[in-house]
């Protein structure tokens, strides 16, 4: 195979991303699979057309049903709302067709070990998508974690601070209603936090939150596209019921503690994604505000420059890095999702599950339910137990 025939459902926000993501990956990665964008889907017709036309794709058509059964597709790209996940995935994998799915992999525990029960017994590819990880800075905190240079790790600390509805009269939007989104914040914002913790730090083991909605009722949305809608002035209203802010305390299985913060109520934070992490040797933070950074500090520093660091992650020696710019050439955003389907084009070229993949998404969403139960129950809860 040296191309990958990509049919993709979900045209907005992640759909964007993904779009230019198959589009850059074959001029800065020319050894991956080339991906073919083949069809795109969604529920009108003529914004799916046009939304073919100016992200690049050859068909559009209306019924994933219908493109699930193509004979000229290898892969489906679901990142349609999160309820949405579960139908799609089962029938892909019945199909024999290769799976990417954007995170939370699905409303509930249940339905993402259905989906990765399905996937396996098929025994195709398959992956979720969680993007932070494939910033080079990230990857540079997993290679200090794991070389020992920051000793044994103590403490991890994060936080996903927005502010996009912190505003009362913004519309009900769909990542709003639990029965689309699954939850708010917490899977929203919170699943990335939980994937980072598991990917630099390993598995949790217990965990204790709570959560508020602050704003009970929104007007309706007459109209929305990704972070953004509109209503009427006199609209009625919906009842909001997803968490507008989740935090929660975890141990991990190593016995490192860990904090974890979601909230898209923190006013001039557009999107704070950080974590710290601490050790007996060192410490790294990171903010992806500043994502080409990872600030370092390591005790073995003489006593006289001891301090923390900033590492621009741009030089050849850190991941990724040498496919892009001279060194101090700033990539963003939409590089991380460019690295995302670099792994996952490797993988189904090597024959091997790619990672982060449906395991880690499971893993994510017995965190997320943990926590859901710890506020509900007002208790400890062990992941075990999910």
């Amino acid at each position: 195979m040296k191309q990958l025939r990509i049919g993709m459902i979900g045209y907005k926000f992640m759909g964007k991303a993904h779009s230019n993501a198959y589009r850059s990956l074959p001029m800065f990665f020319p050894q991956a699979l080339k991906p073919e964008m083949s069809v795109i889907c969604g529920r009108s017709t003529a914004a799916v057309q046009e939304a073919a036309l100016q992200l690049g794709w050859s068909d559009s058509v209306t019924d994933w049903k219908e493109l699930i059964s193509r004979e000229d597709i290898d892969l489906i790209d679901i990142n349609a709302p999160s309820n949405a996940h579960k139908e799609i995935a089962l029938a892909a994998a019945k199909a024999g067709k290769h799976i990417f799915c954007e995170k939370p992999l699905a409303l509930n525990l249940a339905d993402s070990r259905e989906m990765l029960e399905a996937a396996t017994d098929a025994g195709i590819i398959h992956m979720v998508g969680f993007n932070y990880r494939f910033s080079p800075a990230v990857r540079l905190a997993k290679r200090l974690i794991e070389s020992g240079r920051l000793g044994k790790i103590y403490h991890f600390r994060a936080w996903f601070l927005q502010d996009w509805i912190i505003d009362p009269d913004f519309p009900l939007v769909w990542r709003l209603q639990k029965d689309i989104a699954g939850s708010g914040s917490h899977g929203d914002l919170g699943a990335h936090l939980i994937d980072l913790a598991h990917f630099l730090v390993g598995d949790m083991q217990e965990v204790i939150g709570m959560s508020e909605t602050f704003i009970k009722e929104r007007p309706l949305a007459a109209e929305m596209t990704g972070l953004s809608a509109k209503a009427s002035k006199y609209a009625p209203r919906g009842e909001v019921t997803v968490d507008d802010a989740t935090l929660f305390l975890a141990r991990f299985v190593s016995g490192a503690l860990g904090s974890f913060e979601a909230t898209r109520f923190a006013a001039g934070h557009r999107s704070t994604n950080s974590f710290e992490i601490n050790g007996s040797l060192g410490s790294v933070k990171f903010d992806f505000e500043r994502m080409n950074e990872l600030e370092v500090y390591l005790s073995s520093d003489d006593e006289d420059v001891q301090g923390f660091r900033r590492v621009l992650a741009t030089d050849p020696a850190h991941d990724y890095a040498e496919a892009w710019w001279p060194p101090g050439h700033t990539i963003g955003f939409e590089h991380t999702f460019i690295h995302e389907m670099l792994e996952l084009s490797s993988a189904i070229a090597e024959g091997r599950q790619p990672e982060p993949n449906f395991h880690d998404g499971v893993k994510c969403q017995a965190v997320l339910e943990a926590v859901e139960r710890s506020i509900e129950q007002r208790r400890w809860v062990e992941i075990s137990e999910m």
